[in-house]
């Protein structure tokens, strides 16, 4: 049976050995706990800030062109409370660039059809509902 020793290195040379276990491992975990923790207490907050659309289901059933600076949308909004509310319309080009916006007020109900008259800056090439927030 044989038994390994460690080297015997001269004193005063080579510096203080270091102990062969891994010893600052939990400092490191120590640091990026708390980065962890803000990180996915911002995520959750900006989540329920700006993801509200679960409540609202939009959609665009129609659109008609009516000219160059005109289209008429007719749209239909589902909601989880009978509460008015706002959407947001897009039109865009045949380059998917944003010829129109507006934000529409939507009455108070749970299911709401309307129609709404947005204005552009050339002709309109596709038309959506960007989302729905409660109104106010």
């Amino acid at each position: 049976m044989t038994t390994e020793t460690a080297p015997v290195f001269p004193p005063g040379r080579y510096g203080r050995r270091r102990d062969p276990r891994r010893g600052r491992r939990w400092l490191a975990w120590l640091l990026l706990a708390p980065v962890l923790v803000a990180g996915l207490w911002l995520a959750f907050r900006l989540y329920d800030q700006y993801a509200d659309s679960s409540n609202y289901q939009s959609v665009v059933t129609g659109f008609t062109v009516i000219n160059d600076q005109q289209v008429d949308v007719r749209y239909e909004v589902g909601k989880a409370d009978t509460n008015p509310a706002t959407c947001r319309l897009q039109a865009t080009d045949q380059r998917s660039s944003e010829v129109g916006y507006a934000e529409v007020s939507v009455p108070a109900g749970s299911d709401v059809r309307g129609s709404y008259t947005l204005t552009t800056t050339a002709r309109a090439y596709n038309v959506t509902v960007l989302g729905c927030s409660a109104a106010g």
